[in-house]
């Protein structure tokens, strides 16, 4: 534990010298820091995508760092101080996980989750789905809402009913096309718009569907995206190892290919 704590104070000790000395450290605000430290909370997670390990442990300590900074900050502006924050969060664990420091009897995990959003009310929250915060990405959101409308006993029974959802759904997009495309140019905006609200219906029902997978729906088309990245690229190196280019190549010739790569990778 020594350590450790020598570790922590160490990193504390040069944050306070890096905002007394350097002049780039000295000029950050909390402002300044919220863009970077979304990057290099996505940069730990395209480690954790990768299983990169050296990536991850390298991300966590720049979050870290973040984290010693806003308090550094913080403390500065006379809002609160690193102890609080580091007390703060003890005493929350503390407070929401009854069954470890108090007489709360749970069976699984699932009652973990619904004793801690229901703390969380008693704590303030109007909603249930309060916590979830606006600016996540679209599919971490979705998956965020659910599992926690699920704390309700909202929730489907079983996978089945969840994928008869998304074929419901499916159909509904399909309509909400056909309309659109028959649609006069008065109504061809609305349509348009009934077309893209269907579309984010799917989407929605895929997201709980994977739940009921356990799959990570952000991580498994994150896995695509990389997937379909390095797949392009042997693309366009094959193509130029041949003489040619993607772009006066046709549609047969790339995907003839793009199936030669599948089959590789």
């Amino acid at each position: 534990m020594s350590n450790l704590s020598d570790s922590f104070l160490r990193l504390v000790s040069i944050m306070d010298d890096l905002r007394e000395k350097c002049p780039w450290d000295k000029k950050q605000t909390v402002q300044t820091l919220r863009h970077m430290t979304i990057e290099e909370t996505y940069e730990l997670a395209d480690a954790i995508t990768d299983e990169d390990w050296k990536g991850i442990k390298e991300e966590l300590g720049d979050l870290l760092l973040h984290i010693v900074f806003y308090s550094k900050i913080g403390a500065e502006e006379n809002k609160f101080s690193l102890e609080e924050v580091i007390n703060g969060i003890s005493e929350k664990l503390i407070a929401r996980h009854p069954h470890i420091y108090g007489d709360v009897k749970v069976n699984d995990e699932e009652d973990v989750k619904k004793n801690w959003e229901k703390i969380k009310l008693t704590e303030g929250k109007k909603s249930i789905l309060s916590g979830v915060p606006r600016s996540l990405p679209a599919t971490v959101k979705a998956m965020r809402l659910q599992e926690k409308a699920k704390q309700t006993g909202f929730e489907w029974d079983n996978k089945e009913q969840v994928w008869e959802k998304v074929e419901e759904e499916i159909g509904e997009l399909k309509s909400a096309i056909g309309n659109w495309q028959s649609a006069s140019e008065e109504e061809s905006t609305t349509c348009h718009k009934k077309v893209e609200e269907e579309f984010g219906d799917v989407i929605f029902s895929l997201v709980n569907y994977a739940r009921f997978l356990r799959v990570d729906a952000e991580n498994a088309l994150e896995v695509t995206n990389k997937k379909f990245i390095r797949r392009f690229i042997q693309m366009e190196e094959e193509a130029t190892r041949n003489g040619r280019t993607l772009a006066d190549m046709t549609l047969i010739e790339m995907d003839s290919i793009w199936n030669n790569i599948k089959k590789r990778t």
